[in-house]
């Protein structure tokens, strides 16, 4: 936009400049022909004043008649020495006085006549006349190498062309230097714009832009300001709904879990005869005193259902919470990456074992400057995305530790690898958007850990990868930190 706005500046302010040099160049020539003109006219004076100068005839047979110049002749000769001359000839074309060289076509009626001829590297203007002198009838010629209108043809480029092109070239120049130390201002607008992060919605120093610019700017501002409302508001939406919905999805997975432990125990007490039951088709509920009392099979998927169901409020409360405009408000801690993996160790423990798998840790004692709860929020969803999608008696492994970089620098990294099902490298940057699920995926998920571990990664600076496990199997997910 801007080069094309220098462009169009740029044509707008020199073609002008041409046009005038075009102009300058016509008008020159006008006055060179009209001063051209006035000479001729000047040279037509001076045709009679050199044919009054023959005087008389010559006194010798095949001789020179005489002459004798007239004063207005002498001093044009005199005035213009070395760019002037003259001829009296017959009117068979012979010369009888004057220079050789001023020559021409003999004319056949008394009218005067004009023409050009190069002599010395001069172009000479001559007036040649036929007419009465006093040796009889003779042809008259004067020559003249001031000329201003063939001055004017030779020193075209020089005098003209020359200057006009420097003009034009110097204008051309200066306004490019000063359109783009005008448009300076505009492009330091469109490079912080363009440069701005995607959730960085601030609004713009209006004091700091020009005044053509400053409505722009206003308008940029208020869109931001929109914007920013209605995220805003879709943000707290979130955090209320998620917030709300946990206090009763809270009791009502405490109730079922009580419901899903009485049903167990019933179920061992009743031994055998339990287990003859179970091979019969049961109806899902039955009516015992007036109560609906639910089988241990029913109760298993309701506490199932209350576990996603609490699990998804609480991974959009996190989601709303690990925003980079909120977080940015608040101060920042030194975390124990160690410290971190080996508590979530043991908060995972028990899930893994119960699923047959083996969770391993392998720690180095590492710290970064970030938000704790987030972080922990970060690896609590890699973890536990590891432990559902692989099978039982997989591995599960949580890492933390230096290693170099292929720039030669050391970082800090987090990391959680599983050999289990593993993600198509075509589905890899698709597993990052909230909500989704790679097709054919075994396991219960909402599609939302994932995409809150890059959120969490992007409000601390840091790098989320995927990678294939070890032997080929199963992903590695690795948090780099800057």
């Amino acid at each position: 936009m801007t080069s094309d706005l220098r462009n169009r500046l740029l044509l707008l302010l020199v073609l002008p400049l041409c046009v005038l040099a075009v102009v300058g160049v016509w008008m020159d020539y006008r006055s060179a022909d009209d001063a051209a003109s006035r000479h001729d006219q000047r040279l037509l004076r001076l045709l009679p004043a050199l044919a009054d100068s023959v005087v008389a005839p010559s006194i010798h047979e095949h001789g020179a008649p005489l002459l004798l110049l007239a004063p207005p002749v002498e001093d044009f000769l005199r005035q213009n020495a070395g760019f002037a001359g003259y001829s009296v000839r017959d009117a068979d074309g012979q010369l009888l006085l004057g220079d050789e060289w001023v020559d021409g076509v003999v004319p056949t009626t008394a009218q005067p006549e004009f023409h050009s001829l190069e002599y010395g590297g001069v172009t000479y203007r001559v007036a040649v006349q036929r007419g009465r002198t006093g040796a009889g009838e003779l042809v008259v010629a004067i020559a003249d190498g001031s000329d201003p209108r063939q001055q004017w043809a030779q020193q075209l480029l020089l005098r003209v062309l020359l200057p006009n092109l420097v003009l034009v070239a110097a204008a051309a120049l200066a306004i490019h230097w000063a359109v783009g130390r005008a448009f300076k201002p505009l492009v330091d607008l469109a490079e912080a714009v363009e440069h701005r992060s995607p959730r960085d919605l601030s609004p713009i120093d209006e004091s700091a832009s020009p005044t053509e610019v400053r409505p722009l700017v206003h308008s940029l501002n208020r869109l931001f300001a929109l914007v920013n409302a209605q995220a805003e508001g879709q943000r707290r939406f979130v955090a209320d709904a998620a917030h709300q919905l946990r206090t009763p999805l809270a009791g009502l997975q405490a109730q079922v879990e009580a419901w899903a432990m009485m049903a167990k125990a019933a179920g061992a007490v009743q031994g055998d005869s339990a287990n003859l039951d179970r091979k019969q088709p049961l109806a899902p509920t039955h009516k015992a005193q007036g109560a609906i009392v639910l089988g241990v099979e029913q109760i298993e998927k309701l506490r199932n259902a209350t576990r996603r169901t609490s699990q998804l409020a609480h991974q959009l409360l996190a989601l709303s919470r690990a925003d980079e405009r909120s977080m940015d408000a608040q101060p920042l801690q030194r975390v124990d990456l160690k410290d971190l993996c080996e508590t979530l160790l043991e908060n995972f423990l028990d899930a893994a074992t119960g699923k047959g798998l083996d969770l391993g840790l392998e720690v180095q004692p590492v710290h970064v400057t970030g938000h704790g709860w987030l972080l922990r929020e970060l690896m609590s969803n890699l973890v536990d995305n590891a432990i559902k999608y692989t099978p039982a008696g997989g591995v599960v492994t949580m890492r933390c530790g230096q290693r170099l970089v292929p720039s030669g620098a050391l970082r800090v990294y987090l990391e959680v690898e599983d050999d289990g099902p593993g993600v198509p490298e075509s589905e890899r940057s698709r597993v990052m958007q909230r909500f989704y699920r790679v097709p054919g995926a075994v396991g219960e998920g909402t599609g939302l850990g994932l995409a809150i571990a890059d959120e969490i990664s992007r409000v601390h600076r840091a790098t989320l990868t995927l990678d294939t496990g070890a032997q080929g199997r199963g992903l590695r997910v690795t948090v780099l930190f800057p």
